[in-house]
């Protein structure tokens, strides 16, 4: 068995009444298994945003820092995205 480190949290009201629903149900052993659930999901995010920003944005910024025309202008950005949102408006 790992070793665990006890620790002291304090929670909304709101996310202890959630943890204690998911226990109820038999979901969950216990609200430390609630919280562990948590912490692994916490870390899977964390690594497909670190997997996303390395293999998507990074490329992108080096490519745009090492030609910065193919950038496009705040202004013709904007009215880009006013131009959409009217389209779309007028859709409904």
């Amino acid at each position: 068995m790992a070793v665990s480190d006890e620790r002291t949290i304090n929670l909304a009201h709101e996310q202890a009444v959630y943890i204690d629903f998911l226990v109820s149900t038999g979901r969950y052993a216990s609200a430390s298994e609630v919280v562990q659930a948590g912490l692994r999901a916490l870390e899977e995010q964390d690594g497909m945003l670190r997997q996303w920003l390395k293999e998507a944005v990074a490329p992108v910024y080096d490519s745009m820092e090492a030609d910065p025309s193919r950038g496009i202008g705040l202004d013709d950005v904007q009215s880009k995205l006013h131009s959409h949102h009217l389209e779309r408006t007028k859709k409904v």
